[in-house]
């Protein structure tokens, strides 16, 4: 009888749709004033006409262009492992459940995503470990100074005039 029950369980739970969403979303997009960068794994039987192109890497920009012009856009800006969504790393889900209590528009980049971004990222912050987080162009640290800031009431005075202005585009 247990053996029916559980076969029967299984077999139900196993019809249900997935809730992992199949959406390839390519570059940058915006979601509730969030700004999240993914990219399209390469799928063999895609045509190569029809693969996503690295825009960057074909062109006279750098990618240590593209954070520095990242920083200077976003009033905050945060490099991490995964998305706001979706950290992939302790640090980064930290940092972005601190900055998330001030409700301020929030940028980020998954440098899980492409190496070189992680190391352009470095080069332009001179800062060893992930997440980075630039708040008004400035390079403000990782998750342990912003929880130390927030605490200390600092974080607070930084974004007061963030929190309070929708993000421009």
């Amino acid at each position: 009888m247990a053996r029916f029950l559980s076969n029967t369980i299984f077999k139900g739970i196993a019809t249900f749709p997935a809730t992992r969403s199949s959406k390839n979303v390519v570059g940058s997009f915006y979601e509730n004033w969030s700004r999240y960068s993914r990219t399209v794994p390469s799928d063999p039987d895609t045509h190569e006409d029809f693969r996503p192109a690295n825009k960057v890497h074909g062109s006279a920009v750098s990618l240590k262009d593209v954070v520095e012009q990242d920083v200077k856009e976003n009033p905050v800006m945060i490099y991490m492992k995964g998305v706001p969504d979706f950290p992939q790393c302790g640090f980064s889900s930290l940092a972005v459940r601190v900055l998330k209590h001030y409700n301020i528009p929030l940028s980020a980049r998954n440098i899980l995503e492409d190496p070189e971004l992680k190391s352009a990222v470095k080069a332009v912050s001179h800062w060893p470990t992930f997440p980075q987080i630039f708040i008004k162009g400035e390079f403000i640290g990782g998750s342990d100074i912003i929880l130390n800031m927030h605490q200390s009431g600092e974080l607070k005075e930084k974004l007061k005039d963030i929190a309070t202005s929708p993000k421009s585009e």
